[in-house]
């Protein structure tokens, strides 16, 4: 819920951002449209980014790493029984 309002408060800041822009230079509403995907664009990429970035970092984590070694010696620990 915490990214829809990351994302919901980001878009605002592009529009008023273009908006400003807007009334410093006139621009057709073909431009506009063009400006306003292309920045939608970017940010998309850029929490794309952040995201992969993120979970990378978790992934990577001295938790993550503990985790997966003991879950990796039960199971080992459970097929020697079996076995």
């Amino acid at each position: 819920m915490k990214l829809y309002l990351a994302v919901a408060v980001l878009m605002l800041a592009f529009v008023a951002y273009t908006e400003a822009q807007d009334q410093v230079e006139e621009h057709t509403i073909e431009q506009r449209f063009s400006n306003f995907g292309e920045q939608v664009a970017e940010v998309g990429k850029n929490l794309a980014e952040k995201a992969k970035t993120t979970f990378e970092e978790i992934q990577s984590s001295k938790f993550a790493t503990d985790s997966r070694d003991w879950f990796q010696r039960q199971i080992d620990s459970l097929k020697a029984k079996l076995a």
